[in-house]
């Protein structure tokens, strides 16, 4: 297990991050995703640290609460020092009362929304509390101000942000460097083979900033297990055929799963591992988070960290994936031609 720089901050994380959406199980939504109960949930968690895993990453919202505390009483059972691993989860939707209050990024939900978090996960403080989506009605300003207070109180210890726009963060990031606030180290953001539409603008925002990318359903909600194709019928109850999320555009991914079956199998490797793998090659990502059901499922996904892909491979891969050109890229792409072409003659010139 390779271990990376978290954002523009000294701590160090584990390539491959657990999440923990399939604890739990309550609530209508969160039972089609996974049910997994402590003993199951201890499993996953022990084998994860026992592979260098020091990262896991769940959310209030979480079958209703459910997920931090499986996840909070795993780390408890497996009597595992507070040091050895990094926890993350998240605030913004709603949890226990269902009140207008009860949602979003004001203070007074963050606030609420922390205490909570920590007597669900039996912490003393969260190492990675991220903001779960965008609330319009907040000000910005309250918000991180609400979140630097968390941090300068202990409560948290770094802060990150989930599922906005590149322009939401930078202006973030720019109140935050106004007022001397604790800035938004991550972003958790959906990135798969199958659809690499953060590249064109959130990863070079990110890369500009030093903000570190955690990667969400990094399988696209199990389309890229191998389990599917155009000619594969999934197996009755898998995830894809009761819940189909995240979306993709199927002939776009049944082109980058036919690419990866043929590298997978001479390499003898499953599909799943070479779309983790490919990920992993990624400059921008810092953790990829992986679900499991099952334990054979969570070797796998490990399994994909010991998979170098070579320069043919990746080029292939990229080939049948990559974005179609969609301005203003293909004008910096234009004007960077244009840019070399002086640095070349300029060059040229002092001979």
């Amino acid at each position: 297990m390779r271990y990376r720089k978290f954002g523009s901050t000294g701590l160090f994380v584990s390539e491959l991050c657990l999440g923990t959406m399939t604890f739990g199980g309550d609530g209508q939504v969160w039972s089609q995703i996974g049910k997994l109960q402590q003993d199951e949930a201890d499993a996953l968690v022990g084998r994860s640290l026992d592979a260098g895993i020091n990262f896991i990453d769940t959310a209030d919202v979480y079958s209703e609460g459910r997920s931090e505390v499986i996840t909070g009483q795993a780390l408890r059972n497996l009597k595992v020092p507070r040091e050895k691993v990094v926890v993350a989860t998240k605030v913004f939707g709603e949890t226990g009362a269902k009140d207008i209050n009860s949602r979003g990024l004001s203070r007074f939900h963050i606030e609420d929304g922390v205490k909570a978090s920590l007597k669900r996960l039996q912490l003393d403080h969260i190492d990675l509390y991220q903001v779960h989506g965008f609330d319009p009605a907040t000000p910005l300003e309250e918000t991180l101000r609400a979140l630097d207070n968390l941090v300068q109180r202990g409560h948290v210890r770094y802060i990150g942000v989930s599922n906005w726009a590149a322009w939401q963060i930078m202006k973030a990031l720019g109140i935050s460097a106004r007022f001397g606030l604790a800035r938004f180290e991550s972003l958790q953001a959906y990135y798969t083979i199958a659809g690499r539409d953060l590249e064109r603008e959130l990863i070079p925002a990110l890369r500009s900033e030093g903000v570190g990318l955690l990667v969400w359903s990094p399988l696209a909600g199990g389309l890229l297990s191998g389990k599917y194709g155009r000619d594969a019928q999934p197996e009755a109850g898998s995830r894809r055929t009761t819940f189909d999320f995240p979306p993709v555009d199927l002939e776009r991914g049944y082109d980058c799963i036919d690419a990866m079956r043929k590298i997978a199998q001479a390499r003898d490797v499953s599909v799943a591992q070479i779309a983790l793998a490919w990920l992993l090659h990624q400059q921008a990502v810092t953790s990829v988070i992986i679900g499991a059901k099952r334990l054979e499922q969570l070797e796998d996904n490990i399994a994909a960290t010991a998979i170098v892909l070579s320069e043919a491979e990746l080029a292939a891969l990229d080939a049948v994936s990559a974005l179609p050109p969609e301005y203003p890229g293909w004008m910096f792409a234009f004007q960077g031609g244009y840019r070399q072409k002086q640095l070349t003659d300029s060059l040229a010139s002092r001979g």
